[in-house]
């Protein structure tokens, strides 16, 4: 079984056992095990069925995880600014913080 949620302005497929980042719970204190429902599903289906597609939510459908990892750093983005025909320019960096989570189960 999968499903779609919608976390954090964006939409993820997700299964059973997936691991994913989602962006920082709890400004990193959430802790090893804490359990986490996501309730915004968007399309709940069998691999190779058919699928429940909500509207925009499917009724009654949610995502069961629990925390891994409670902050992980991901990778380094760049950002360069620089103004062409002048000796200027700027090179920083940023390192977003996220929350492992573990998808323990899917109920549609």
């Amino acid at each position: 079984m999968y499903a779609i949620i919608e976390e954090s302005g964006s939409q993820r497929k997700v299964v059973t056992g997936d691991v994913i980042s989602v962006d920082l719970l709890n400004s990193g204190q959430a802790t090893v095990g804490q359990a986490i429902t996501f309730d915004k599903v968007l399309v709940v289906g069998e691999v190779g069925g058919t699928a429940k597609v909500g509207a925009p939510y499917v009724a009654g459908a949610s995502v069961k995880g629990e925390v891994v990892t409670p902050d992980v750093k991901g990778e380094k983005l760049y950002i360069q600014k620089f103004q062409a025909k002048k000796t200027w320019q700027k090179k920083t960096g940023h390192r977003q913080h996220y929350t492992l989570v573990k998808v323990t189960a899917i109920t549609a």
